[in-house]
């Protein structure tokens, strides 16, 4: 991950704004494997891009995906969406943010009081994937939100294919930014009755709905898979933030 400006930046990129951390400098981390683990936890991100002078935020669903240039972000739309006709050949700046609220910081005073999260900043230019290779994109893409689902669905048509399209974002040019811990509180004069702790936040599953006017099938592997592997995702977190606090 690049640390700000253009350093390493291929050429062609546009100027990139700083991408080290301000505030709380410490939280900024720069193994690629965080950066990863966010991006593999998440489902949508949102890009900011300008169009006609003015800032625009959108969300997009996306996955990640190595399509022969490594790992990339590969973001999910429309061939008639705003942000893919901006983006034409050449492709447009992009600012990509994906972010993970991971718990509320209840410490003795609203002053010390925070949240535990995860965020990454991806800053680059999102061009069309070539169309030969649509089709593997956007198996990623669902791959990553739905993991197994291609097993159990039929192939894509060329109508399908043609009528989305992805966008490639490279990720070589990151920040990651990440609060995991308990309260960091000044305690004179605090209430050593109140309590203070962390209120764990986490992306869990309800049971699934059938759609009965389309079919009344089993639930496939895929969706009972996803369900399992969300609560146990959120289970492993809480038991991490427990281990760390006990062990202060």
């Amino acid at each position: 991950m690049a640390g700000s400006g253009r350093d390493g930046a291929p050429p062609g990129t546009p100027a990139a704004p700083s991408l080290t951390v301000r505030r709380e400098r410490r939280r900024q981390v720069h193994d690629p494997a965080v950066l990863h683990e966010i991006l593999a936890d998440g489902m949508f991100a949102h890009v900011a891009m300008v169009r006609d002078g003015l800032p625009v935020v959108l969300p997009y669903l996306y996955g990640v995906g190595d399509l022969g240039r490594g790992p990339e972000l590969l973001l999910h739309g429309s061939t008639g969406g705003g942000l893919f006709l901006d983006a034409g050949d050449d492709g447009v700046p992009v600012s990509v943010t994906v972010t993970h609220l991971d718990g509320l910081v209840y410490a003795r005073s609203l002053f010390d009081s925070s949240a535990n999260y995860r965020s990454a900043m991806i800053f680059g230019r999102a061009t069309p994937v070539p169309a030969e290779q649509r089709a593997e994109a956007l198996w990623l893409v669902s791959d990553h939100l739905m993991p197994g689902r291609r097993a159990e669905v039929p192939e894509l048509t060329r109508k399908e294919t043609m009528s989305t399209q992805v966008l490639r974002v490279p990720l070589d040019r990151a920040s990651v930014k990440v609060r995991f811990a308990g309260t960091a509180e000044d305690t004179d004069g605090a209430d050593p009755a109140m309590w203070s702790g962390v209120l764990p936040l986490a992306l869990r599953p309800d049971e699934p709905v059938t759609d009965p006017a389309a079919g009344t099938g089993k639930i496939p592997e895929s969706v009972t898979r996803a369900a399992a592997r969300l609560t146990e995702q959120a289970r492993a977190r809480r038991a991490r933030l427990a281990d760390l606090l006990a062990d202060r």
